[in-house]
């Protein structure tokens, strides 16, 4: 199997921005898909916990924001060089917007699949 090469990101979305990054994230992923080299990408948003749970029950749902609401993205490249490519047009339209609905610059984490 040939590992592909992957980029993982945490949004820490500001409460009253919910609505404007969910909007957000249909535009991006439109675009994001079209890079060369994209082999997959998807984003959820962080609804459960398994914290005070039982193992072997279901996961617990959140109830309450404390200061902000975690999102993920998961994108997957056939190449480091594609992913390169990829990241730069990423921040050269999405950086200024996003970083507005951010408590805190977004968390990016890189390698390869195993």
């Amino acid at each position: 199997m040939k590992k592909t090469f992957i980029e993982m990101k945490l949004f820490q979305v500001k409460p009253d921005k919910l609505e404007q990054f969910e909007a957000k994230i249909e535009e991006m992923t439109a675009n994001q898909f079209k890079c060369e080299g994209c082999i997959s990408l998807k984003y959820f948003k962080r609804f459960y916990t398994i914290d005070g749970v039982e193992l072997g029950e279901s996961p617990r749902e959140l109830t309450k924001v404390v200061k902000c609401v975690k999102y993920y993205s998961y994108w997957e490249f056939d190449t480091k060089e594609n992913y390169g490519k990829a990241i730069k047009i990423f921040f050269d339209n999405y950086n200024k917007v996003l970083q507005k609905m951010l408590i805190s610059p977004f968390d990016i984490n890189l390698g390869y699949s195993v």
